[in-house]
């Protein structure tokens, strides 16, 4: 599992598990609790390219960065470190 430590957002961290550019598992830590857990639901057997499509700078109210786009952040930071 990766750990990527969110900026900007409420959620205070993403752990993510990612292995030949699929996610497998990820798990908020913080946040708005009923909605990560149905993104992370979601995107569980997904590529990380198909997430990034969807949801790369997705934003939140008047920030510049959302929990999703925090998501993608962190799937892209597994892969680097998994290749």
């Amino acid at each position: 599992m990766h750990v990527y430590k969110t900026r900007g957002v409420c959620s205070r961290s993403i752990a993510v598990d990612v292995k030949d550019g699929v996610v497998n598992e990820v798990a908020f830590e913080g946040g708005c609790d009923g909605n990560l857990k149905a993104v992370s639901k979601l995107v569980r057997g997904m590529k990380v390219d198909d997430v990034a499509a969807l949801l790369e700078g997705n934003t939140c109210g008047p920030r510049s960065t959302s929990c999703a786009d925090q998501l993608v952040r962190a799937l892209r930071e597994a892969e680097a470190v998994e290749a």
